[in-house]
C-alpha cells in the first residue's frame, strides 16, 4: 500500500434524476390548504315570526285604509282626496323610518365587512370597505386621495390610524368625559336612587348614539340594539385593560369608612367611571379598524 497523499476526488451520483422530496405532510397539519366555508346566515324563527306579523299588520292595514279612502270618495271628492293625503303622509313617515333603519344597519354592516377584511389580510376587500367608510365620515374625507393611492394594507391602516381614527378616538373620549361629568353631577342633584339609575341608563344610551354619530353611523332602533350587543363584547377588552383602576375604585367605594365619609360622591365617581368605559367600548365597537 502506498503512503502517498491522495488527491481530491469528485463524487458523482449514479443517476441524473433529482433526489425525491421528503414530504411528511407537516405543512398540511399546521396550515390547511383551504379554510372551511363559513356558515351562511339564515333567518331565525323569531325573525321569521316578526316579519310575518309585520307583513300582516302593514298589508291588512293598507287594504283597510284603501277601502276607507274609496268609501270617502263616494261621499265627496274633496273628502276622498283629504283622506288619501292623510294616508299617504302616514305611510310615507313609516317608510322613511324603515329606510332610516336600513341605512343604520348598512353602516354597521360596512364596519363589520371592513374589520373582517382587515383581520384576514384581504387588501382589495379592505380597501373597498375603508374607502366606502371614509366617504361617509367628514374627518376622513380629506384623506381619500391618499387612501386611494395606498399600495398595501399596512400603509392603508397606518394612514387611518395616524389621521381620522386618532381624531375620532379623541372625540369619543371627549364625549365620554362630558357624560361622566353629567353623571357625577346627577348623583348629587337627583334625590331618588331610582331616578338616579334611570338618568344613568338614559345618559349611557345617549352616549352610545353620540359615539356612533362621531364615527359616521346613524343607527336607528334595531341598529342601536345591535351596537349595544357589540359594545358589551368590547367592554370586556376595555375593562381588562383597566383592571387595576377598577379594583382601586371598587376597594375605595366599598370601604365602610370611606363610604360613610364620602357618601354620594363615591356613587357618582363609579357612575362617571362607567361612562368613560362605555365611551371607550362603544368607540371600539364603531371603529372600522380594531385597535391593536
Amino acid at each position: 500500500m502506498s503512503d502517498a497523499p491522495r488527491g481530491p476526488r469528485i463524487l458523482t451520483e449514479e443517476s441524473t434524476a433529482p433526489a425525491p422530496r421528503l414530504d411528511f405532510g407537516w405543512d398540511q397539519a399546521v396550515a390547511p390548504v383551504a379554510l372551511p366555508p363559513a356558515p351562511q346566515g339564515r333567518w331565525s324563527a323569531l325573525g321569521l315570526a316578526a316579519g310575518g306579523i309585520g307583513v300582516l299588520l302593514v298589508g291588512l292595514s293598507a287594504i283597510d285604509v284603501g277601502g276607507y279612502v274609496a268609501d270617502q270618495f263616494t261621499r265627496a271628492p274633496w273628502l276622498g282626496w283629504l283622506t288619501l293625503g292623510v294616508a299617504l303622509a302616514g305611510y310615507g313617515l313609516i317608510a322613511a323610518a324603515f329606510l332610516r333603519e336600513l341605512r343604520g344597519l348598512a353602516g354597521l354592516g360596512t364596519v363589520e365587512r371592513g374589520r373582517a377584511a382587515v383581520a384576514r389580510g384581504d387588501f382589495a376587500a379592505s380597501r373597498s370597505a375603508l374607502l366606502d367608510w371614509a366617504a361617509r365620515v367628514p374627518e376622513a374625507q380629506a384623506m381619500l386621495p391618499a387612501l386611494r393611492k395606498a399600495p398595501d394594507l399596512p400603509t392603508l391602516l397606518a394612514l387611518l390610524e395616524a389621521g381620522p381614527l386618532a381624531t375620532l378616538d379623541r372625540a369619543a373620549v371627549s364625549a365620554g368625559r362630558a357624560a361622566a361629568l353629567q353623571s357625577l353631577a346627577a348623583t348629587a342633584i337627583v334625590p331618588s336612587p331610582a331616578l338616579d339609575g334611570i338618568f344613568i341608563a338614559w345618559r349611557g344610551l345617549r352616549l352610545v348614539r353620540e359615539v356612533a354619530a362621531i364615527h359616521g353611523l346613524r343607527p336607528g332602533l334595531l341598529g342601536t340594539m345591535k351596537l349595544l350587543r357589540r359594545t358589551l363584547f368590547e367592554a370586556g377588552a376595555v375593562a381588562a385593560a383597566d383592571v387595576a383602576i377598577n379594583a382601586a375604585v371598587t376597594a375605595v367605594t366599598t370601604n365602610p369608612l370611606v363610604a360613610s365619609v364620602v357618601g354620594d360622591a363615591a356613587t357618582g365617581a363609579v357612575a362617571a367611571r362607567r361612562m368613560l368605559l362605555l365611551a371607550r367600548a362603544t368607540a371600539r365597537a364603531c371603529r372600522i379598524v380594531t385597535p391593536r
